[in-house]
């Protein structure tokens, strides 16, 4: 008897304590709650704003991204193909300097083999490498290789918490051998690269993001790199002294040690309802697109978890004006998800082919391309990318087909071709906005 009164009274006091430390979280968290006010939309690009101009769009979709990393599996992943220098890396770059140093990693071009090397700690036993990715950041500033991209697949797919795959590493004293690699965790994971043809397995895994290169943004992006190379020391100083920019960095602190394991959804009739009819023709990729559409919802939640709460203290609830924003992003960007291409892809099929088909009335060679691209861009376009990457993707997504010129049977004549799918627009006649997404 006095050994189960004992062990009553242990259970008691278990009880008692986890009691006391739940009563001591909801204190806690009525406090944060006084602190960090709801963030809505435009207060948040108005932060974001103070190094990444315009752009509203892809650096709102990049902090998400980046945030992801502190949910149990709703992170996502985003890949930035546009030519250089328009901004793909800076972008990312920018909006991880407001998470902790610690959670972020940022790589060059690696071999596959380096990669584990480098992130991955070697364990005898085991013969290989422990490398845990649980909530980081992954950044790739230049396209990874091939076979890197291939040995990550099921994790940016989230198949498994944790893959084991197989390496070859060689050394002078026994050659080729094969060691073990465990991948452990859902990183965020951000691509970066000029180069813009996509394996379509790796598109389908990607949101697929372009940077803005407007006139306005070009212009905006000048005036701040003079005022940053006017004086370095100021302007990091002012830069890291601005109050908003301080809090928000203090705000994603404080949802990391939150450690939300689940957001819920409510109303997915809705949901369903809603994303069925953006999507009339359902495609296998729409299986992975409604869990990215459902990762921004989850993202934007997490943003103002302490006005989500839900009984349960690691549980937050997402509302409806979460749902309503997650919406309409991803209705800025389905368009070309649909399509598998890159947005610049496709800003080059319809302000450049499309524009200049129009005009001729008749079907382009290459060289009216590039020169119809250099009059709209100020800009030239490599021959080689325009035959090798630009047409072949708009080929495949079935948006222009490619004939012999009968006049010279040596070119090939590009002619745009209306959309088979019923998601887009229908055509106009002679309208060049008959493709606007």
């Amino acid at each position: 008897m006095k050994m189960n009164k004992k062990l009553l009274d242990q259970a008691f006091q278990k009880i008692e304590k986890e009691i006391e430390d739940e009563e001591l979280i909801r204190r806690k968290r009525e406090q944060l709650k006084e602190l960090y006010l709801p963030l809505s939309k435009e207060e948040l690009l108005d932060i974001l704003g103070l190094t990444v101009k315009q752009d509203d769009t892809n650096k709102l979709i990049t902090f998400l991204c980046c945030l992801s990393a502190y949910t149990r599996n709703n992170q996502f992943n985003i890949s930035f193909n546009a030519p250089s220098s328009t901004g793909k890396s800076y972008i990312p770059i920018e909006i991880a300097s407001f998470f902790s140093k610690e959670d972020v990693i940022k790589v060059g071009y690696c071999s596959p083999t380096a990669f584990f090397h480098d992130k991955g700690t070697f364990i005898k036993d085991l013969e290989g490498y422990y490398v845990d990715l649980e909530r980081k950041i992954l950044i790739f500033l230049d396209q990874p290789h091939t076979l890197l991209l291939q040995h990550l697949r099921p994790l940016l797919s989230h198949d498994e918490k944790e893959i084991c795959i197989k390496i070859t590493d060689k050394s002078q004293k026994y050659g080729l051998k094969t060691k073990k690699v465990i991948i452990r965790g859902y990183p965020s994971v951000i691509f970066c690269s000029a180069g813009l043809k996509i394996d379509e397995q790796e598109a389908t895994r990607f949101l697929l993001l372009s940077p803005e290169t407007t006139q306005e943004k070009i212009r905006e992006g000048i005036l701040e790199a003079l005022k940053k190379g006017a004086d370095p020391e100021i302007y990091f100083e002012e830069l890291n002294n601005n109050p908003k920019r301080r809090l928000l960095i203090e705000r994603i602190k404080a949802i990391k040690e939150e450690n939300i394991k689940k957001i819920k959804l409510h109303n997915l009739d809705k949901i369903q309802e809603r994303f069925f009819s953006m999507h009339k023709v359902l495609k296998p990729r729409h299986q992975r697109d409604i869990k990215r559409l459902l990762s921004l919802i989850k993202s934007l939640t997490l943003l103002n978890l302490w006005y989500r709460q839900t009984e349960e203290l690691d549980v937050i609830l997402a509302s409806d004006e979460d749902i309503e924003e997650g919406f309409r992003l991803w209705e800025e960007i389905s368009f070309s998800q649909e399509l598998n291409l890159p947005p610049y892809i496709y800003q080059v099929f319809k302000e450049v082919i499309l524009f200049l088909y129009q005009e001729k009335q008749a079907g382009l060679t290459r060289k009216e391309i590039m020169q119809g691209y250099l009059r709209i861009y100020n800009r030239p376009v490599a021959e080689w990318q325009l035959r090798r990457e630009i047409l072949p993707m708009l080929e495949m997504a079935g948006l222009i087909v490619q004939e012999q010129d009968p006049e010279d049977k040596r070119n090939k004549l590009i002619i745009p071709v209306y959309p088979t799918t019923q998601s887009t627009i229908s055509k106009p006649e002679n309208n060049v906005d008959w493709m606007v997404g």
